[in-house]
């Protein structure tokens, strides 16, 4: 998809508005994410408050390159880059051990941070005109069903959100699988568009 003019222009208010800490809302390979600045945290508490999401829940990041992984997490293990080959872009989201001063509303006091790299287009120019990583919880009240069109999120939210890149609709029906690690190997969260099954056989290929 090539971004026209006027969508360049959306996308460069969209990442003013967060800059300013504002949310803005944009999709995703899965779903409508709502996105704020993962290290401001009135904007992290607002998000919060609109989504009612229960503080113990911890939030998940897009990042548009792995250099971007050291802003977040304290440590990567080797076997997760390998897994980044294989999936990323796309919706695999790794559990990685947080650096100590992210916000414990971003964490959920879990000490870990959520992150991923999405394949959709305008995910991906928001990421770059923002130069930072972005939350991109699901654009939905919690424990309603999430959005998957900018109309939605405008039914769910209306002037909640302060701005809403309309990038047509998206697949829903399932979010991105979580997994996490422990001792080098991989810990199954929560499976979604890819199988746990196709993890682990990228990393430890079935014997023929």
């Amino acid at each position: 998809m090539n971004l026209s003019k006027s969508a360049d222009d959306r996308i460069l208010e969209a990442a003013s508005v967060i800059k300013r800490g504002g949310l803005v809302a944009f999709p995703t390979e899965t779903y409508y994410g709502l996105g704020v600045d993962p290290f401001n945290e009135d904007a992290l508490q607002r998000l919060f408050l609109i989504k009612k999401r229960p503080a113990v829940k911890p939030v998940l990041v897009l990042i548009s390159s792995r250099e971007q992984l050291a802003l977040l997490a304290s440590s990567v293990p080797d076997v997760a880059h390998y897994l980044m080959d294989d999936f990323w872009p796309g919706p695999l989201t790794m559990v990685l051990p947080a650096r100590p001063e992210l916000s414990s509303i971003l964490t959920g006091n879990t000490s870990t941070v959520g992150m991923r790299q999405s394949p959709h287009p305008v995910a991906r120019a928001l990421l770059q005109a923002c130069k930072i990583p972005l939350t991109a919880t699901s654009a939905n009240k919690s424990g309603d069903d999430p959005a998957v069109s900018a109309e939605e999120v405008d039914e769910i939210f209306g002037h909640e959100v302060d701005l809403i890149l309309d990038g047509g609709n998206t697949p829903g029906k399932s979010g991105s699988t979580l997994i996490g690690f422990a001792e080098g190997r991989i810990r199954p969260i929560r499976e979604g568009r890819i199988h746990f099954q196709d993890i682990l056989d990228s990393i430890y290929p079935p014997e023929k």
